[in-house]
């Protein structure tokens, strides 16, 4: 059989499967016509969204860091999708020249009770936390194994001017995963050095989803991919050939159709299957209306992957990571404005421009509450008289500090009220805004701490044709919770399954590197 006549099935239209059918077309030779994707959803791009309009309210679930120093992957990957709005050049190449004109550098990182700037200069280190993370970051992740964060380090650690910046930089909580967390330090070690300001973070034109997203969709629809959207995959059928797993049929229910369709796959055909979701159960609020308190139950995100795991632990096992919603999720909110004033105040405040400064932690909130004003526009559909903003907090089980109830029971102009409580703002100041909450009770559920064998290898080593890619598949030393590992091991599942000898670009070392780990010294000795 030839490359022309095999066929390629992607369950989930998140990054990982687009950029898996970009790789397949681009360094596979399968044609693109022999490609579907299915997704349950009217869109695609996963937790990579972006939605709303200006009269209702513009929507951002969440935004992923990305830096040009890692992300090996992702930019290989986007030097090959031509932009959608700078005619000849690549994704990879619109997105330099806008952070060459939009540098990161924080003035305001951190906003103490008082409403004034913290001095971040200093990480705020204890020896005895030098010690502590020292340890940590040397130890090895079979030392780790399934510890917290909170077994390595003491409680003083999580009051340091390093820890709150750190945290919610990256959504990292007390309680998450230690191996994560070293696989971070290591990973982002030259953030270390730079994390008051985020001047390594880099930025997109707008939001993830038009700038990576469409563009990535659209030139795989130029190549004929077939989306299949509104579609839930409940099942495959699977059978045993020479010791190996094999998927002989994938079953499918579509929108609005209560009979469920068998698709048949030949022994010579590929399955990808996205395995989990952080924004699995994810619900919207409004202005007037909290989010509903959604669960797995209600969404039927990871029924498919429990399904699959059941008696075959080299599938993973999915309770490691969804079984406690109070230690995996965050509440995000997106602002949209018509009125410049609140945009003017927080650029007078923090003495940077939109879409120079990153975030803005109100560290003492009990919400530990951020927000982040993005250069605008940041939707490519945004009129010239509307701005976004986008803000989450960590601990939105909490009662506010100016409104007496938590986060999660709040509607989205009591949000703006606690927002106008920290910054001492006027309440006025958001007469006309739309304030949009979303809670996401698995949005940190990567970051639970698990054994090795929680999560699959891209290609189990007792499967012939079905690939996992997703954030909760295991690639040694990569970071989840990053566009780079839905990317990277989509590339890896290829290459495996088509047997394509090319190099994938190899993870960067910094943390190898002798003027980085001085650098990263220095910092932590202030």
């Amino acid at each position: 059989m030839t490359i022309g006549d095999r066929k390629a099935y992607l369950v989930g239209g998140g990054i990982g499967s687009l950029a898996a059918a970009a790789f397949m077309i681009r360094d596979g030779g399968l044609p693109g016509g022999n490609i579907t994707i299915y997704e349950a959803l009217p869109v695609l791009g996963g937790s990579l969204d972006g939605g709303g309009n200006p009269e209702d309210g513009y929507t951002l679930r969440g935004g992923r860091m990305l830096t040009t120093d890692n992300y090996e992957c992702t930019w290989g990957l986007f030097k090959s999708i031509p932009s959608l709005v700078n005619p000849g050049k690549t994704v990879f190449d619109e997105t330099v020249e806008f952070n060459q004109k939009m540098k990161s550098h924080s003035q305001a990182r951190l906003v103490d009770r008082n409403r004034a700037v913290v001095d971040v200069t200093s990480m705020g280190f204890s020896m005895a936390d030098r010690m502590e993370l020292l340890k940590l970051m040397m130890a090895s992740e079979p030392e780790l194994g399934t510890d917290p964060i909170t077994d390595w380090l003491s409680p003083e650690f999580f009051t340091t001017r390093f820890w709150y910046m750190w945290a919610t930089t990256f959504a990292f909580q007390p309680w998450h995963s230690a191996v994560e967390f070293k696989r971070y330090l290591h990973r982002f070690i030259k953030e270390f050095s730079r994390i008051e300001t985020l001047a390594g973070v880099k930025r997109t034109v707008f939001n993830q989803y038009d700038s990576l997203v469409r563009p990535l969709q659209a030139w795989l629809a130029d190549k004929g991919v077939n989306f299949q959207k509104g579609c839930v995959v409940s099942d495959f059928d699977l059978a045993s050939e020479a010791g190996k797993v094999v998927v002989r049929a994938i079953k499918i229910r579509r929108a609005g159709k209560s009979e469920t369709e068998s698709v048949a796959i030949s022994a010579d055909d590929l399955v990808f299957f996205q395995n989990g979701s952080m924004t699995d159960a994810s619900s919207f609020g409004s202005m007037t209306r909290a989010p509903a308190q959604l669960t797995k139950q209600e969404s039927g995100g990871w029924t498919l992957w429990e399904k699959l795991a059941e008696g075959r632990p080299e599938f993973g096992n999915p309770a490691a990571f969804n079984s406690s919603i109070p230690e995996s999720w965050w509440e995000s909110f997106t602002v949209t404005l018509r009125d410049a004033a609140f945009f003017g105040r927080m650029e007078a405040f923090s003495g940077n421009k939109a879409g120079t400064g990153g975030q803005v932690t109100f560290k003492d909130s009990r919400w530990l509450m951020s927000v982040v004003l993005a250069h605008q526009p940041h939707f490519a559909n945004q009129p010239a008289d509307v701005q976004v903003f986008w803000g989450y907090a960590l601990h939105p089980d909490r009662i506010g500090d100016f409104v007496a109830k938590p986060m999660s029971e709040c509607t989205g102009a009591e949000i703006l009220h606690e927002l106008c409580g920290h910054l001492n703002f006027d309440r006025r100041i958001f007469a006309k805004a739309i304030c949009i909450p979303c809670r996401l009770p698995y949005i940190t559920s990567m970051f639970m701490p698990r054994a090795l064998t929680d999560r699959p290898l891209p290609v189990p080593k007792s499967s012939k044709n079905l690939a996992f890619v997703s954030q909760f598949v295991e690639i040694p030393e990569d970071v989840v919770f990053t566009v780079e590992y839905s990317v990277r091991v989509a590339q890896m599942a290829v290459y495996e399954l088509l047997k394509i000898d090319r190099e994938i670009p190899p993870i960067l070392h910094h943390d190898k590197s002798l003027e980085v780990n001085f650098d990263a010294a220095i910092k932590a000795f202030k």
